[in-house]
């Protein structure tokens, strides 16, 4: 019943959490310099210097006539409170709102168009990190000071130190045909290939691997050392526990006393980075997506940042936000699961 009565205080304080979050931004894109009203100033007065807008209309006379209108076109003639309680409410967190570069979509089109991207990618690098690191993480654990474990950390060490645009770059340079004489075995970027017919679904899926293998690479390569050595480090805690000791005294194998006591103990600190990793599925990679030309989440937050797209760039922000803090509430779950000594009652 403590369990509960926890989970349920840490699903309430998620709302004060988001609405903390997201009206410090919201107030932000308001009040920065920079906004939209001021990029389509600056390009009416472009055009009228440039003779575009007429030859008796001035540069003031078009930033007084249209400042107004401006406003009230994005909503900004509204004092701070109201601005955010429609787009928070009315406008269901800015989903509904237009784009301010694509007129025609509102937010959520351009998001839903690029969720199964970022999924896709988010998915198969959040599962392949898993399943190498922490096997990985025990094979270094259960070995440690030999051989493997000081081969593998330089492994793990060398792959920790490039950073992600410069393995994404050299991946590119070297195995897709940028420079001459190298090989030319995987596509420069983008996500399929242009069929004249309708694929099947084998050949979709091979050709969807073909495009995602150097990027899904430099994801998993962002996390492998981190998660790695954070296995092993927690394998090694738990091995050299008291509690160990006094199975392994009481007649339990070695082997037994490891994989039925300390691994579930070791996976605590592997569950607990396990919810968060939610909204980085959503999120995607600025960085891996422009390089790549991968059209997905990452790439799409940037553009309405550089844009100045505040109606595309908060509704990323709010859903974000969101699965990030249904993350966290997922790896509190994951803690009382794995560990029963947790006690929430009161002394």
């Amino acid at each position: 019943m403590d369990r509960i009565a926890y989970l349920v205080r840490r699903l309430l304080l998620v709302i004060p959490t988001f609405i903390g979050i997201t009206v410090v931004c919201f107030t932000l894109t308001r009040f920065l310099p920079g906004g939209p009203v001021e990029i389509r100033l600056m390009r009416l007065k472009g055009m009228a210097q440039a003779g575009e807008a007429g030859s008796t209309t001035s540069a003031a006379h078009i930033s007084e006539e249209y400042k107004k209108d401006l406003e009230r076109q994005f909503g900004f003639d509204k004092p701070i409170v109201v601005q955010y309680w429609n787009w928070l409410v009315v406008n269901r967190m800015g989903m509904k709102l237009p784009s301010y570069d694509y007129p025609n979509k509102t937010a959520w089109q351009l998001i839903k168009s690029r969720i199964p991207v970022s999924l896709w990618f988010g998915l198969a690098s959040f599962l392949l990190t898993y399943m190498i690191c922490v096997p990985l993480g025990i094979a270094k654990a259960l070995k440690h000071r030999q051989p493997f474990d000081a081969g593998s950390s330089l492994v793990v060490f060398i792959a920790y130190a490039i950073p992600a645009f410069a393995l994404a770059m050299m991946l590119k340079m070297f195995f897709c045909g940028t420079v001459e004489g190298l090989w030319d075995v995987f596509p420069l970027g983008g996500i399929s290939s242009d069929f004249d017919i309708e694929p099947g679904f084998w050949t979709w899926f091979v050709d969807r691997a073909w495009h995602m293998a150097l990027p899904i690479f430099c994801y998993v390569a962002g996390g492998f050392a981190m998660l790695t050595l954070l296995m092993k480090n927690s394998l090694l805690d738990q091995i050299s526990a008291d509690y160990i000791r006094t199975v392994i005294a009481k007649g339990a194998t070695r082997r037994r006393a490891i994989w039925l006591h300390a691994f579930r103990n070791a996976l605590i600190p592997i569950a607990t980075g396990l919810g968060p990793m939610i909204g980085l599925l959503f999120a995607g990679s600025i960085i891996i997506e422009t390089i790549f030309e991968i059209p997905g989440m990452g790439r799409l937050s940037w553009d309405a940042l550089i844009g100045r797209d505040y109606a595309v760039f908060l509704a990323l922000l709010a859903l974000t936000a969101s699965f990030q803090l249904i993350g966290n509430l997922i790896s509190d779950v994951l803690y009382m699961i794995i560990d029963p000594r947790i006690d929430f009652s009161k002394k």
